[in-house]
């Protein structure tokens, strides 16, 4: 039997520590730290990528990811409102969250598939950065329409220049203007230590998670078919859409894979401002409680399944 990665090992054990109460817990400056430390990794990882290749290629790629985190919002918030009976701010800052991304996701696959030499389109971390955008903004358009009233320019600033964008957008360009042999200096912190600090942050990653089992208890069945059955419908979409773009299997399975994920950094923190309406809990009970596991533990190995045999039945 194949053993699992060290990364979801150390989940699974913040997230026992968790629920048997235990004292352990990372300082809040450090789980901080850490956050940066993976967006900036991964944003220059994708940015030496780029540095390889034509950008005019990347154009349809992006409207692609786009049209796709758009319509994986609509889609989440009709099931939201018509199957789970969820009000219209929950089910839009809900639907928000499942039509984002999840870079620690994003992460977890991008370790997974290194460690089985599986290679990946180095542009899959600039659609990462540019799929936290559109759910943001259709979710907030899902919750309280649009009017003359509603302030674009507070809306286009969270969106675009929000923490998480920032680093990713600002660790690609970097990436990209260094090139691969002006990174090589850096490379041994950002490059090499990144699987040891992807560990620890899912370590506090799994105390977080322990933290929503009330939530989740008191929404029942409904939140977990929702996270578990969203992702699957999302990561058919994103297989789809790998498929289009001529992706190759690793590529067209990190796609499905951010197709499937949820955010719980950016999308949050845009929704609390914008949409105060909506209770917070719910939508992390989902997005990090059941499908962020969910994904990590039984999605990433399902979805790169589902891209290699859709590559075996492409004629």
């Amino acid at each position: 039997m194949p053993s699992l990665d060290p990364v979801i090992l150390f989940f699974l054990f913040g997230l026992v520590a968790g629920l048997l109460r235990s004292e352990l817990k990372l300082p809040s400056a450090l789980y901080e730290s850490l956050t940066i430390f993976l967006l900036l990794a991964i944003g220059l990882k994708g940015g030496q990528g780029l540095a390889t290749q034509a950008l005019g290629s990347l154009v349809p790629q992006l409207v692609a990811v786009i049209v796709l985190g758009s319509l994986q919002t609509l889609i989440a918030f009709v099931f939201l409102r018509s199957a789970f009976g969820f009000d219209r701010q929950n089910a839009a800052s809900t639907a928000a969250h499942y039509g984002s991304v999840s870079v620690a996701t994003f992460a977890v696959a991008a370790s997974w598939f290194a460690s089985r030499n599986i290679e990946v389109e180095p542009q899959t971390a600039a659609l990462l950065a540019v799929m936290e955008i559109p759910a943001i903004l259709v979710g907030i358009v899902l919750a309280r329409g649009v009017d003359r009233n509603t302030d674009w320019r507070a809306l286009s600033h969270e969106a675009f220049l929000g923490k998480g964008v920032t680093l990713l957008l600002g660790g690609m360009a970097i990436g990209w203007a260094a090139g691969p042999e002006g990174l090589k200096p850096i490379g041994g912190l950002y490059f090499d230590l990144f699987k040891g600090i992807l560990a620890l942050f899912l370590l506090e990653m799994g105390l977080i998670v322990s933290r929503q089992v009330g939530e989740i208890r008191r929404r029942g069945l409904s939140l977990i078919t929702f996270g578990i059955g969203m992702p699957l419908v999302s990561a058919a979409m994103g297989l789809g859409t790998g498929w289009l773009l001529g992706f190759s299997v690793g590529g067209t399975a990190m796609l499905a894979t951010l197709a499937a994920s949820a955010s719980y950094i950016a999308v949050p923190a845009a929704m609390r401002i914008t949409v105060p309406q909506a209770n917070p809990a719910v939508s992390l009970a989902g997005s990090l409680g059941v499908t962020f596991p969910f994904n990590i533990i039984v999605g990433i190995p399902l979805y790169h399944w589902m891209a290699t045999r859709l590559a075996g039945a492409t004629p």
